[in-house]
This record gives structure tokens, sequence and C-alpha cells, in this order.
């Protein structure tokens, strides 16, 4: 299964200049992380893949799937998961219910969507909160909310972009938790600044910069680039900010 972006282009506005040119790569399956500073294009790219933005020119396909017409957009869909930067909640809903919510979207019927929302909860630690309106959650509560969402259909391509974004430790241990957990079930791609444990979360690195591919490739090459004399805890940053940083 490869998840592919073929010449494709796209700008913000009608005149503004593309935030991707024909950018071209394929992503395995597995679990990869995008990395690269704002503006790099990486949440562009998810935009593109969750088929919630489309290309000016060119085409995404995810296992030769195309969100090409109504049709190929529903079938798409249903099959890929995405969170992206903003969670919003939906007034009235419980937690469980905007979970469910997004299920039924997804062409899941209700009876389904209400019994595999609790699941997904679980799966990210909000069961406790289940009965909760989604609007009086927290911020780093709304994120692992759009996870669940994301989870509830049983996708076969997740698309995250910034999971945790203002989760604490604990919360974050989790997310490693769940992504260990989806290993050889379902691809995952994540957008993130964050470099720790690159080792033991992803199968391979995408550095973005400028609407460019840096670097591709597994991760021990990707840490090949750090300065010889980083720290042990260090080497992962250190290879990124090889790769971007900026002649001043």
């Amino acid at each position: 299964m490869t998840l592919v972006f073929d010449r494709c282009t796209y700008s913000y506005a009608r005149k503004a200049p593309p935030v991707l040119d024909r950018f071209g790569a394929e992503l395995a399956a597995g679990c990869t992380v995008l990395l690269g500073p704002n503006g790099a294009g990486k949440s562009t790219l998810l935009g593109l893949a969750s088929s919630y933005r489309s290309p000016d020119t060119g085409f995404v396909t995810w296992n030769g799937r195309s969100p090409v017409g109504r049709r190929g957009r529903a079938s798409y869909r249903r099959v890929v998961g995405w969170l992206p930067q903003d969670v919003t909640p939906i007034p009235g809903l419980t937690v469980r219910e905007q979970a469910a919510y997004v299920g039924w979207l997804k062409g899941m019927n209700r009876s389904d969507a209400w019994r595999k929302a609790r699941g997904a909860l679980a799966r990210v630690d909000l069961s406790s909160l289940a009965q909760r309106k989604s609007h009086q959650l927290s911020g780093g509560q709304l994120r692992r909310l759009g996870i669940a969402g994301a989870l509830v259909h049983g996708a076969e391509l997740l698309l995250l972009d910034e999971p945790t974004a203002g989760l604490d430790p604990s919360q974050r241990q989790v997310f490693r938790d769940l992504l260990h957990s989806l290993r050889g079930q379902v691809a995952v791609v994540v957008s993130t600044h964050q470099t720790e444990d690159l080792d033991e979360l992803y199968d391979e690195v995408i550095v973005l910069d400028s609407g460019q591919v840096r670097y591709q490739g597994n991760v021990p090459g990707f840490l090949w680039h750090a300065d010889p004399q980083a720290v042990a805890g260090r080497r992962a940053e250190s290879a990124y900010l090889s790769m971007i940083r900026r002649e001043v």
C-alpha cells in the first residue's frame, strides 16, 4: 500500500505563489513522520492526502484509489482517517456522540459508529469523559477526541497533523503507546515539530522545507546527518537542523 503524490501543485489563493509546486513523493505503508518548519507545506500535504483539499494540478492516490469525483471521494474517505490541526467541538454533542458522528459521516451505520466510538475513546484515554459535552473539553482533550474520530471507522491510512500539540507528558505517552499498537495494522503519517523518539516510533522520515523534500528515508539514514558531537538525546534535532538551517 502506497500514498502517492503525483506532480501536485497547490496554492491558497488564485494569484498566490504555490505552497507545493509539482510535488512528487511516494510514502510506503508503515509509520511516517513529516518534519519541517512552519510554512514548509506539511499541513497542506496532509490536507491533499485527506481529500479535503484538491490539488490545482496533479493527483493523489492511496493504494491505487483516487478521490476524484463524488463517488471516488466518498470511497476514498471511507478508508482514510484525518486529524486536522484544529479540532472543533460540535455544539450539543457529547464526546462519544461526536466520535460516533465522524464514523457516521464516513459511511458507518449508527449502531456500529456508536459501538466503535467507545473503543476509539478508550484508545486515547477519554473513556471517563465520554458523556461530557465536547465543547467542555480542554485543548489537549479535543486533540485526543480528534484522534479518536480519525480511528473510529477503521481506516487503512491515518493522517495526523500535530497530534501531540497541547498534550501534557502523560498524554504524549498515551499517543506513543497508540502508535506502537497501530504498527502493522494501519499506515500512519504524522506531521510534527517534535524529534524525540523517532527511532522508536517511525519507519520513515520526510523533511519538508519550502514545499520541497530535503530528506526521505529511514531513521538511521536521517540520524547520519547529525553533528558527530551531538549528544545522544539531541541527534535527531541536530540532523533536522542541518537540513533546514538557513544562512543569516
